[in-house]
């Protein structure tokens, strides 16, 4: 009997997991131009803990799809392309920090120790701004962002949504959470 990780997949679920990543890849063409599945496929089977990472993405309801390819490195970018913030991430305040700080009615986690967990990165401004040119994301929700240092510093945090056409980001005090508000991911392969 093979004995599984527990950040590994077994085969089975790993097989499930490239039909939905390959269905939701074919159909999405527009995300991905030019870059073709079986080179992503076989990055993937080399490196089972990012296999298991987007396995947590679609598990949580993030829709994991390829949205860009780094000449550079050689690294394809997938990012939760769920329509709305994933349903499996909302209700969390934006870090450890902001969460320790809550004195009552605390989340039961946070934004960025979820994405750790998960072996992904929360999504930048810049990032959440070019995944918004390939759909409309976050038209009824909002998404934390990765927080600029000097921003977390005095206490708030960045988050985003798609609004009147256009993409807004805001602020929050970091220790806030609201059932509408989740995260998006990134994952580099």
């Amino acid at each position: 009997m093979t004995k599984i990780n527990k950040r590994e997949l077994s085969p089975g679920q790993s097989d499930d997991l490239y039909k939905t990543l390959k269905n939701r890849f074919e159909k999405n063409m527009n995300r991905h131009k030019d870059i073709e599945w079986k080179n992503i496929q076989t990055k993937l089977e080399k490196n089972s803990a990012k296999l298991w990472s987007l396995n947590e993405m679609e598990r949580t309801g993030g829709e994991p799809d390829v949205t860009g390819y780094n000449k550079k490195t050689g690294e394809y970018l997938f990012c939760d392309c769920s329509a709305e913030s994933p349903a499996g991430r909302r209700s969390l305040c934006y870090d450890r920090k902001a969460l320790e700080s809550r004195k009552e009615h605390k989340p039961k986690s946070s934004a960025a120790e979820m994405a750790s967990e998960m072996g992904i990165e929360l999504l930048t401004e810049e990032e959440y701004r070019e995944l918004q040119k390939v759909g409309n994301f976050d038209t009824k929700t909002s998404s934390w962002l990765k927080t600029p240092a000097e921003i977390r510093d005095l206490g708030g945090a960045i988050f985003g949504d798609y609004r009147f056409g256009r993409v807004f980001v805001y602020h929050n005090g970091a220790e806030s959470y609201y059932g509408g508000r989740g995260f998006r991911g990134s994952l580099k392969v």
